[in-house]
């Protein structure tokens, strides 16, 4: 499951993207702006820079984006930051002395898989870019 990491993470590529002066860009300076501990940023910047969306220079000083906000897609950041690429767990301790508990879990698989597929189509069609213009609206 994804929980608040797809969004931090987001929300690190934005700061990435439109700070000029990248060399303030440390997981101390960005994890005020998140209002979180420096080591969940770090964290997650390790992920990014692992699928390839970022490039840290030592002491992840003066981060980059890889590509231009347009060509990262929530997929990407969604991929890099989902330990198991699994949107939606199925609760393993269930009563499988009951009809429903030792019968859910197939069909949750079914409609998980469906729901997950659909959602990844539709993160594929959304970019950095889209969430940038998002937020700069916003500002003004």
């Amino acid at each position: 499951m994804v929980n608040h990491r797809m969004s931090v993470a987001l929300h690190i590529l934005s700061l990435i993207a439109i700070t000029e002066h990248k060399e303030q860009l440390t997981s101390d300076w960005i994890a005020n702006s998140v209002n979180t501990n420096p080591v969940v940023i770090r964290r997650l910047m390790s992920s990014l820079n692992k699928a390839g969306l970022i490039r840290a220079g030592r002491g992840l000083k003066g981060m980059t984006l890889t590509r231009e906000p347009s060509e990262i897609t929530l997929l990407d950041v969604y991929k890099a930051v989902a330990p198991n690429h699994e949107l939606f767990a199925i609760h393993q301790d269930r009563n499988m002395d009951c009809p429903v508990g030792c019968n859910i879990e197939h069909s949750l698989n079914n409609m998980y898989g469906e729901l997950q597929g659909k959602l990844e189509l539709e993160m594929k069609q959304k970019t950095l870019a889209m969430l940038l213009a998002g937020v700069q609206k916003a500002e003004l």
